[in-house]
């Protein structure tokens, strides 16, 4: 029991080295110059972690809240794996609630601050602010989560109606998301 307990921290302990190293190119040389002021990370803060995201936003026809007699698209949440610029696995992104995982077992939720337009066909770019992961690990001491270079996942522009409610449609996407921490 010791020796599988002893295993298991070198696996963590390894894994988040690893992480860190793989993310250490990337780390507070970002320039944020280019992005909407919406979506900028305040100053103060760092990147800490740069992946590469490749998932799916899963769509629910719905009623309308805004109109009864009308149905309408409704974000039913997120699937993706956020790599590292060699491809190796980092991070898990699902929901809801918009939960983003290490490896290492550290994870975090967040509240969105912010969103702005992407290219026709994707889902906007976001700045989220980080809960404090309750585990020691990669994502302990996130402060912000920003994605960004977004392609896909945007809701159908056809497809729902009154006759099709519970229907649902899964869309691929990519983007880059970064993962900030207080400099």
């Amino acid at each position: 029991m010791k020796n599988q307990c002893m295993l298991k921290a070198l696996h963590v302990t390894a894994t988040s080295v690893l992480m860190v190293m793989a993310t250490q190119s990337f780390a507070g040389n970002f320039s944020q110059e280019n992005l909407p002021s919406e979506v900028r990370v305040p100053a103060g803060n760092k990147v800490a972690i740069f992946t590469a995201a490749k998932g799916n936003i899963t769509w629910e026809c719905k009623v309308d809240s805004a109109n009864a007699d009308k149905a309408k698209w409704a974000f039913a949440g997120p699937r993706a794996i956020l790599s590292d610029n060699k491809g190796n696995h980092l991070v898990s992104y699902f929901g809801p609630p918009a939960t983003w995982e290490s490896l290492d077992g550290s994870s975090i939720t967040g509240k969105q601050l912010a969103i702005a337009p992407s290219g026709k066909g994707s889902i906007p770019m976001q700045l989220v602010k980080a809960n404090e992961s309750a585990r020691s690990g990669a994502l302990k001491d996130v402060t912000y989560i920003q994605r960004i270079n977004l392609r896909g996942g945007a809701a159908p522009e056809t497809g729902c109606n009154m006759d099709k409610l519970g229907h649902k449609v899964v869309v691929n996407y990519s983007g880059e998301y970064l993962f900030w921490k207080q400099k």
